[in-house]
């Protein structure tokens, strides 16, 4: 792939430069069901290969598997990629989601273990998972604040907080960039925490921009994909969802691009300061990302695929009612 030389978008006013794409690695640990890890090896290495340099990841994923998988991919490229991980997710050995738990002792118990499983001596953006209601965000950020002036971390990330939290956080230690869902059927975000981050001078690093497939196309695999939970993707809310997204390739099709590199394309000309966070597992799927980088959108076309899949007419939340409880985002 020729992507290498694509201008670098920046992590906020205080981060670093990155490639317009980043890997999000979930999907490589069961999320989405059965992976094949000597293809998700492939794809790790295959993304460095054309420019990719911002590797996304949790320490819940796969319980460990998805640090360890990445540690063995970057054995010996650490040095060309920034690694950006998320904590405080709590799983019972079943694999259920149990809590949240970003207290300062266990911000930096996380980070020694997350450290161990990845074999580096410090990860470059690290984030709480979610807000937890028990610990104020200054707490959290302060404990990571401690861990960059110890050489262990480098850069505070969030992840679905909302415009009160983000000030807050920001008011403690610089904040490079917000993780959250953003796509063309979750445009939640731009009303009120967007302008904030401008404000603030934070980047958005955008997962979920396929709507966990969705807007690929890609099925639901039964036991061990989790997307099986999510209200999107059951009975009558599939299926006009499902109508939304063939309005979408009628698009693409005219274009001559596929849904899935107008929808990428799409999030790249929301803004600069907006970096999608791909979760390809094969090669395939990351060479289809990757081409989004050449699609070029008019204003006209912007306004045209929005009108073609308006946010309003989903149907479902994106997470189950749960778990959307859980998002200070959605507060």
């Amino acid at each position: 792939m020729t992507t290498a030389t694509k201008p670098a978008r920046k992590l906020g006013a205080k981060g670093p430069e990155v490639f317009p794409i980043a890997l999000g690695c979930m999907g490589m640990s069961g999320m989405y069901g059965a992976s094949d890890e000597a293809e998700s090896i492939a794809t790790i290495h295959a993304a460095i290969d054309a420019g990719v340099n911002l590797i996304d990841t949790g320490d819940f994923y796969g319980m460990g598997h998805n640090e360890l998988l990445i540690g063995r991919a970057l054995r010996l490229q650490r040095d060309e990629v920034l690694l950006s991980v998320k904590f405080g997710a709590q799983r019972a050995p079943d694999g259920s989601w149990i809590g949240y738990d970003a207290r300062p002792v266990a911000v930096k118990t996380a980070l020694a273990y997350t450290l161990k499983r990845l074999g580096v001596d410090h990860i470059d953006i690290y984030r709480p998972a979610r807000l937890d209601p028990n610990v104020p965000i200054e707490e959290t950020v302060g404990a990571i604040a401690e861990m960059i002036k110890a050489g262990f971390v480098r850069y505070v990330g969030l992840s679905e907080v909302g415009p009160e939290t983000i000030r807050r956080a920001a008011a403690v230690h610089p904040i490079v960039d917000l993780q959250i869902e953003y796509s063309l059927m979750s445009r939640g975000p731009e009303e009120k925490i967007f302008p904030v981050l401008e404000e603030l001078g934070i980047a958005v690093t955008a997962y979920g921009v396929l709507s966990r497939g969705l807007l690929s196309g890609s099925p639901v695999t039964g036991a061990g994909d989790f997307r099986a939970y999510l209200p999107r993707f059951k009975g009558d809310n599939l299926d006009n969802n499902r109508q939304i997204v063939a309005r979408l390739k009628e698009i693409a099709g005219d274009k001559g691009v596929t849904p899935v590199q107008l929808a990428v394309a799409w999030a790249l000309a929301k803004g600069k300061s907006i970096v999608p966070v791909i979760g390809a597992r094969k090669r395939t799927q990351l060479t289809e990302t990757l081409s989004a980088l050449n699609v070029k959108l008019t204003a006209d076309e912007i306004a045209a695929v929005e009108a073609a899949v308006p946010a309003e007419a989903v149907m479902g939340t994106r997470y189950d009612s749960h778990q959307m409880q859980a998002l200070d985002s959605e507060k």
